[in-house]
């Protein structure tokens, strides 16, 4: 595995941040054996076991080894309270501790960015990106790919619970279907999952490591990136401290930021770019007044809906169960199945929070388990967990810098729930969940509503919307913090190709970039980008 070790090198291409993104933005631009590139990753190694076994997420996300460990500011829209806000830390970035759910979205999403005078973002001319890197279980076929680097199956657990919710959906209207990556993903369905017989597929797993023999590529995982160099308008390359002090890497061609909504918005800062008053309030010379860095924060926020059952069989009892442990281990080492090879969720459920919604703008996780929170052991009693988030929300949060420290934590604002509209589409959600938990097929199980509790009325807005602040919590999906768009906008960070406006040779290719969020889980669309980048990056080389 080639590393940089001289100061001042230089490569043709520097890449920041081998995450999901950055991964396939390593693996293309060093095919052309006559380029250098070089991709740092402060996270470091994935030499971890709980990084390849799937339920492993139970053990990195909140662990430092594994979790950068960001928390947000305390929320108003969550009465007050401040969440843990977990980022990956390894190569691979998130898709080394997420939930592997492979999900592109809604084509309505793309076909806004279209709209929005984004040329080339439209559905009809990203599909063929997924499709380009897919090998899906259900490939070849005219949705999806077969032979490519990101890997994709049905799982290889099932739930006759999960089968029940299904069922109930069905009665509530909600049709099953096979597929949610065709465009329109209304409807309830087995996610298919980002693994490979029973092991995390990750982004280093897929595109990073089979290419890190080629002698033109070197992953950096021996410091931490300070800031990019501009000189007269220009980005030439980064510098970076290690244990072995300060050292630079100059870029012939590109710098290219890959490092997240956290990380990219905190890394342009920190280099003079972003909003100017911030940046000498934190005592940087600014180098570019850019309002748009670190603005339009978006994320999906779940909430968390847990109901008792009776008579059916969940992860709790197994999990509780000496038995039942050794079961689990002994399935998974001889058959590589079974309740260690389960992403977070399982079943998932798109539909509208009410009829005059013209597609799908929530999505239910359903799980076969509940707990308090993340990192506390599953309840002891048999139960099922319905998490719900809203699609398309319309708050929008900050990214700013607690310091010019580096190393230091961003200020993460997210601001959930501070529209009227949020706050409404967050009580329907918990309405339309306690319509699935009434439907005829799960009467047999008596479901009893946990949480939020049966004590709030569905009649009273006020309390639904409290509610909704006490039990939700991030899903994981920041987006939009350096965001594409017109010149015109003035919170445009990018444009269409993904070039900083105002700086050259400088871009941002990752989930940063999203002038609005997916409607689904945000992974395989930061793939998407970090392959039409490279593909951009390509195509403007040779211009």
């Amino acid at each position: 595995m080639p590393q940089a070790t001289a100061a001042g090198e230089t490569y043709d291409y520097v890449i920041v941040g081998a995450g999901s993104a950055g991964c396939v933005l390593a693996n293309r631009l060093s095919a052309d054996p006559n380029v250098r590139v070089a991709v740092v990753e402060a996270g470091g190694k994935d030499d971890w076991i709980w990084f390849h076994i799937p339920v492993g997420y139970l053990f990195a996300i909140g662990n430092p080894r594994a979790d950068w460990c960001f928390k947000t500011e305390p929320e108003a829209g969550l009465n007050g309270r401040a969440l843990s806000y977990p980022r990956g830390k390894a190569i691979g970035g998130s898709s080394a501790i997420n939930a592997m759910i492979y999900m592109r979205g809604q084509a309505a999403d793309y076909d806004h960015w279209r709209q929005l005078g984004l040329a080339g973002w439209g559905w009809d001319e990203v599909e063929p990106l997924f499709k380009s890197h897919e090998d899906h279980f259900l490939g070849p076929n005219a949705h999806h790919g077969k032979g490519g680097e990101w890997h994709v199956e049905f799982p290889r657990i099932t739930w006759p619970l999960l089968d029940v919710v299904r069922a109930a959906a069905g009665q509530a209207g909600i049709a099953s279907i096979d597929d949610f990556n065709t465009g329109d993903n209304e409807g309830a369905c087995y996610f298919h999952v980002n693994q490979k017989r029973g092991l995390r597929w990750s982004a280093a797993r897929g595109f990073l490591k089979p290419v890190l023999n080629r002698p033109n590529l070197d992953l950096v995982t021996t410091g931490h990136v300070e800031r990019v160099m501009v000189e007269a308008g220009r980005a030439t390359g980064i510098v970076l401290r290690g244990n072995e002090g300060q050292r630079t890497l100059r870029a012939r061609r590109e710098v290219v930021l890959a490092a997240g909504a956290l990380g990219s918005p905190q890394l342009l800062m920190l280099s003079g770019i972003g909003p100017a008053e911030h940046l000498k309030a934190k005592g940087i010379d600014v180098v570019l007044d850019k309002p748009g860095v670190g603005a339009n924060l978006q994320d999906h926020l779940q909430l968390r809906l847990v109901y008792k059952v009776q008579g059916i069989g969940t992860l709790n009892q197994r999990y509780h169960s000496l038995p039942g442990r050794i079961g689990m281990g002994l399935e998974y080492a001889l058959f590589r199945r079974g309740p260690l090879t389960m992403a977070p969720s399982q079943l998932g459920i798109f539909t509208r929070s009410d009829p005059g919604q013209e597609r799908a703008n929530i999505e239910f996780h359903v799980q076969p388990l509940s707990l308090d929170k993340f990192g506390d052991p599953l309840h002891r009693f048999p139960a099922f967990t319905m998490s719900v988030c809203n699609l398309r929300p319309t708050s929008r949060g900050t990214i700013r810098l607690k310091s010019a420290d580096p190393l230091a934590p961003p200020e993460i604002r997210p601001h959930y729930l501070t529209t009227e509209e949020d706050r409404q589409v967050a009580a329907d959600s918990i309405r339309v969940a306690r319509r699935l938990a009434a439907q005829p097929a799960l009467s047999p199980y008596h479901p009893e509503e946990l949480l939020p509790g049966p004590t709030i009325s569905n009649d009273d807005e006020a309390a639904l919307a409290r509610a909704a602040g006490d039990v939700g919590t991030t899903i994981f999906h920041p987006v939009g913090t350096a965001k594409m768009g017109l010149a015109t906008d003035p919170l445009a960070v990018v444009d269409g190709r993904l070039k900083v406006y105002g700086i050259e040779g400088l871009r941002v290719v990752d989930a940063s970039v999203m002038p609005t969020i997916t409607s689904g889980n945000t992974n395989s669309p930061t793939i998407m980008i970090g392959e039409k980048g490279a593909r951009m990056i390509l195509e403007d080389a040779r211009a």
